[in-house]
């Protein structure tokens, strides 16, 4: 390797760690995102995010999401890129209002699939312009029975 020069040399060893960073980052990373769901039993566990919000993974139209837990929503809110993506038909316009206000978007209707078995076939859902990244509301959310204690949001079906 004497041929080689110094620079290229140095240049090889710091690609090579933050090669090595960025792939340790992602593997830490994704660690997390899995140990924030579990299901066993009929019972459903999500543990509050970093962010200080619960994630539920799921899928929409079969298009894989990651939804944010909305006690105050009262239906499921889509971003209008997702809606696209998972060629949903608007059927109605619609508006909601939200922190920042009042906004126009439209429902269409979604078939959910959330991971620990719940789902839901032709769910309305509002589709929002603006919106950046979906929120399961009360829709989905009163279907099941849901507690929160210790960063834990504790959900299974209402029945049990």
């Amino acid at each position: 390797m004497s041929d080689v020069p110094r620079g290229l040399k140095h240049l090889t060893v710091w690609l090579l760690i933050g090669t090595a960073l960025f792939l340790a980052v992602q593997a830490w990373q994704d660690r997390a995102r899995r140990s924030a769901f579990s299901a066993e039993g009929g019972v459903i566990e999500l543990r509050r995010a970093a962010d200080g919000h619960f994630h539920w993974p799921g899928r929409v139209n079969g298009i894989e999401v990651e939804f944010l837990v909305d006690t105050g929503a009262t239906r499921t809110a889509l971003p209008q890129a997702l809606a696209e993506q998972a060629q949903l038909q608007a059927e109605a316009p619609a508006q909601s209002s939200t922190a920042g206000g009042v906004v126009q978007g439209h429902v269409a209707r979604a078939d959910l699939r959330l991971a620990g078995g719940v789902h839901a076939a032709r769910l309305p859902v509002l589709v929002l312009p603006d919106l950046q990244r979906p929120l399961l509301g009360m829709d989905i959310l009163s279907r099941l029975r849901f507690t929160q204690s210790g960063g834990v949001l504790r959900l299974e079906a209402a029945g049990r």
